[in-house]
């Protein structure tokens, strides 16, 4: 058994790569529930679930990206993600997250009314807006902003 000691780890949307790094571990959301990935994991392909994906990177600082949903390919030195949407988590607002995810919700509100609007379409909302906004919480944690 070779003894891998870094993941070449690649996130990418329809719109671009979001990170192309070397890392040491990847924690993320799939349909079952949270997983980690490390080096010489077994070889799986899943589902994402939108959430939060923490990476620490070969350096040992951590990234923290958000995600909507999407597919993940592990292979023997090589972890790779097709998201639907991905967004690191330095990139995002937290005022203009938590206002999305607040018309979301009030979208969501308008639904159960009856009025006509997709409740699926604004379920998928409000799930990557709470992904966006757990992200950017967690990245603030871990560089200690307030």
């Amino acid at each position: 058994m070779s003894d891998i000691k870094f993941i070449k780890f690649e996130i990418v949307t329809p719109e671009r790569v979001v990170l192309k790094e070397e890392i040491t571990q990847i924690t993320l959301p799939t349909k079952v529930g949270e997983i980690t990935v490390l080096p010489n994991h077994i070889p799986l392909v899943s589902s994402l679930a939108p959430g939060v994906v923490h990476v620490k990177k070969r350096d040992g600082k951590n990234e923290i990206i958000s995600i909507s949903g999407g597919f993940l390919e592990v292979l023997k030195d090589k972890v790779v993600i097709l998201a639907d949407t991905a967004e690191r988590a330095e990139e995002l607002n937290l005022t203009q997250v938590e206002e999305a995810h607040r018309r979301a919700a009030e979208l969501k509100e308008k639904a159960r009314r009856g009025e006509n609007i997709d409740f699926t379409e604004v379920n998928a909302a409000i799930e990557r807006e709470l992904a966006r906004t757990k992200a950017i919480k967690r990245w603030r944690k871990l560089k200690n902003i307030e």
